[in-house]
């Protein structure tokens, strides 16, 4: 059973969740949504206090997070203890959290120990998730938290993945043989395999959908696939090996985070690094706010989220939380 909330605690979330709707300018506005795998917990982070205002307790490990469309619920899946491709325990649920009440209120059972990972909200109201063992992306109707369909992704450790701006599609990083996979959602069927290095981690992609990015980790570069034709167009060359990284809204920027400790931020107009900056250890995730100002970076092992002002091309104080601090999203607010 999950703990009580104190009305003391709601009063503080509550507090936060106003602050970030009264006019704050936009580098204090909104709220972080964040996964600790070391402490089993998902947070919610006041960007205006830049504290962590609730801590919700998961049953064993979660790595990633998403928010519903209109931003009351958070989904965690519940991956396992291990890394991809490692042995250890196999996730199969989904912890869904009342962002209101900051409680952990249900668990979607996906039926089978799959090793949940990143999920995705589609423009069909659908939630999306990895579905690791099984080679798949399982469709899941958060309302009735039933799963209502499968898409295979052709390939084993599909780890991460993006999803088309109409959600036709998804594209899936395959860790371990290196490639992306590109699936049709709708007829459930894989349109193509696309060797891409040794090893690859997570993925992104353009705002208009015509660009992919995953990351080569035997290189310093990032793959640059061409939607309309899927194949591997051409290299980003970088100065040092990148883990995941994230578009600005605008299509503008691709920020990315390094193992080394560094923070590189790619113009995608040119394809070129136009900024460096040291930060820890970065084997998380990159979330970028709705102006596109701010770039939120976890990095695990130091148990920090680097804050990256990109307007005025500047490192901020990061937000002190524990080690374990991953998967995040930016959100508004709470409705």
């Amino acid at each position: 059973m999950k703990p009580p909330v104190s009305s003391l605690f709601l009063l503080i979330l509550a507090a936060a969740v106003l602050s970030s709707r009264a006019g704050q300018p936009a580098s204090s506005a909104g709220l972080l949504f964040v996964a600790n795998q070391f402490d089993h917990t998902a947070n919610l982070v006041d960007l205006s206090s830049r504290k962590a205002v609730a801590k919700i307790g998961m049953d064993v490990n979660g790595h990633e997070v998403v928010v519903s469309p209109d931003h009351r619920w958070g989904f965690i899946p519940i991956y396992g203890n291990s890394g991809v491709g490692k042995p250890g325990t196999d996730g199969a649920t989904i912890e869904v959290v009342d962002l209101k009440s900051a409680r952990a209120v249900r668990i979607i059972d996906l039926g089978k120990p799959v090793r949940p990972h990143c999920a995705k909200f589609g423009p069909d109201g659908m939630l999306y998730v990895s579905a690791e063992l099984a080679n798949a992306i399982y469709i899941v109707d958060p309302k009735s938290g039933k799963v209502i369909g499968e898409a295979p992704t052709g390939d084993v450790e599909s780890h991460m993945f993006v999803l088309s701006p109409d959600g036709h599609r998804a594209y899936t990083a395959n860790v371990g043989p290196g490639t992306v996979s590109v699936v049709d959602l709708q007829r459930r069927k894989v349109l193509a395999v696309i060797p891409i290095a040794k090893h690859v981690q997570r993925i992104s992609i353009s705002p208009d959908g015509r660009r992919v990015f995953t990351h080569d980790q035997g290189a310093p570069r990032i793959a640059v696939i061409d939607t309309a034709t899927n194949k591997l167009a051409r290299w980003i060359d970088l100065p040092a090996t990148v883990y995941s990284s994230t578009p600005t809204p605008d299509g503008k920027l691709l920020v990315a985070n390094a193992p080394s400790g560094k923070a590189l931020v790619i113009d995608l107009s040119t394809e070129k690094v136009a900024a460096t900056y040291p930060i820890p250890e970065a084997i998380g995730e990159v979330a970028v706010d709705a102006t596109g100002e701010f770039a939120f970076i976890s990095c695990p092992a130091k148990g920090t989220i680097e804050v990256l002002n990109l307007r005025a091309a500047k490192l901020e104080e990061p937000i002190v939380m524990t080690p374990g601090v991953d998967g995040l999203q930016w959100i508004p607010g709470i409705s």
